[in-house]
C-alpha cells in the first residue's frame, strides 16, 4: 500500500485545510495517509513514506514559516534526492515569491515534484481547494 505524509505548519489554519483537503483526496484512493506537523517529522521519516506534500505559508519577507518548519525542512533537505514530493501553503500579503523560491530550492535538491505548487491567498478559495483535490488523487493513485 502506498503511504503518504502530509507535513505542514499552519499558523491561521488556511494551510492546513489545504492539507486536509489533499488528505481526503488521497484516502479515496486506499492510500495510507499520515498528516503530521512539521514538529513532528524528521530525517528518520523520510524513508517511512513513498511521497510527501509539504505545506508552508509565507511569512515575513516571503520566507518559509523560521521557527518550526524551516529547521525542520532544512534538517531533510540531504534526503529528498529521488523523492516524489509535492508543495503547498498559503499567504497574505505579496506575490508568492516563497513559493517560486522553495520550488526552485527542492528541485535543486533532486526532489521529483509531481504537481505544480498550490497556493491560496488567505483562506483557501474554490479553485485552490480543487487543486488540492487534484493533487490528492495524484498522490493517492
Amino acid at each position: 500500500m502506498h503511504k503518504l505524509a502530509i507535513v505542514y505548519y499552519s499558523g491561521t489554519g488556511n494551510t492546513e485545510i489545504m492539507a486536509n483537503a489533499i488528505a481526503a483526496s488521497a484516502k479515496k484512493f486506499g492510500t495510507e495517509v499520515q498528516i503530521l506537523t512539521a514538529d513532528n517529522f524528521g530525517p528518520d521519516s523520510i524513508d517511512l513514506y513513498d511521497s510527501i506534500a509539504f505545506g508552508c505559508p509565507s511569512m515575513g519577507v516571503e520566507n518559509l514559516e523560521e521557527e518550526v518548519f524551516e529547521p525542520m525542512f532544512s534538517s531533510i533537505e540531504s534526503k529528498l534526492k529521488g523523492k516524489p514530493i509535492a508543495l503547498f501553503g498559503s499567504y497574505g500579503w505579496g506575490e508568492g515569491q516563497w513559493m517560486e523560491d522553495w520550488e526552485e530550492r527542492v528541485k535543486a535538491d533532486g526532489a521529483i515534484l509531481l504537481y505544480s505548487p498550490i497556493i491560496a491567498q488567505e483562506k483557501p478559495d474554490l479553485v485552490a481547494l480543487g487543486k488540492c483535490t487534484l493533487l490528492g488523487e495524484i498522490l493517492g493513485k
